[in-house]
């Protein structure tokens, strides 16, 4: 026999009225419920800075005058016993 658990995490927040009154509205035109706005938001939000961590380190030898595989041929041979 299984036994599932479900856990509800569940958090108070404060948000100013105004932005309050934002989010109702826009829960209201997509025939949403509050929570599920806000659900919506911060999901988007968390997946933005995940895609902008990710993308930091491209481009950064872009402006150099060196190669980066030779640079790091360089630094791997430091390593040697």
């Amino acid at each position: 026999m299984m036994t599932l658990y479900v856990i509800i995490m569940r958090t108070i927040i404060d948000i100013p009225d105004p932005l309050l009154d934002e989010i109702d509205s826009l829960a209201k035109r997509e025939k949403i419920s509050r929570a599920e706005a806000v659900r919506r938001a911060m999901a988007e939000y968390l997946e933005k800075r995940r895609n902008s961590r990710a993308d930091a380190g491209f481009g950064i030898w872009k402006s150099r005058k060196i190669d980066p595989l030779a640079y790091e041929d360089a630094l791997r041979g430091e390593w040697s016993r």
